[in-house]
């Protein structure tokens, strides 16, 4: 389902629905991978709770630290997907980023309503999003550079 509000810009493209739950598939399996040795902290700390928490933290930390680094996670760099200002187009701070973190958490809550709402939203928003003031886009084409004469 394509997004029903246009960019500002025509060069933008919104990335819909089915495109960002691919690349959230891709990111969960890569996630799994990371994440899959962490119980075996459970011998180091007794504490379930001690490694839930540090698994917790690891993921988010790296999630932020990709969006950062990249402006998308691998899955959504795999698809040719950016996370941006969904006002300027720029890319986000640091305090969006941990804001759209947070929406995560706020988008899971209500059986998975606030990554659904991307199918409902004009310009495919989920909560995160809108909480962050993000959007997801088509990674704009690189231009090709001109070739260099030969000498």
């Amino acid at each position: 389902m394509a997004c029903r509000v246009p960019s500002p810009d025509p060069s933008v493209v919104y990335a819909g629905f089915w495109i960002r739950m691919a690349a959230s598939l891709i990111d969960s399996v890569l996630m799994l991978l990371i994440t899959a040795p962490f119980p075996l902290l459970l011998f180091v700390f007794p504490s379930e709770t001690a490694v839930l928490g540090l698994s917790t933290a690891f993921s988010a930390l790296l999630v932020i630290l990709f969006w950062r680094w990249k402006q998308g996670t691998p899955g959504k760099l795999l698809l040719r997907l950016r996370i941006v200002d969904a006002d300027g187009g720029a890319e986000p701070d640091l305090r969006q980023w941990c804001l759209r973190y947070v929406g995560y958490v706020v988008s899971t809550v209500p059986l998975l309503l606030g990554f659904f709402w991307v199918l409902w939203d004009p310009r495919c928003q989920g909560w995160h999003d809108k909480l962050a003031g993000t959007v997801v886009i088509h990674a704009p084409q690189r231009q090709a550079s001109a070739s260099r004469p030969r000498t």
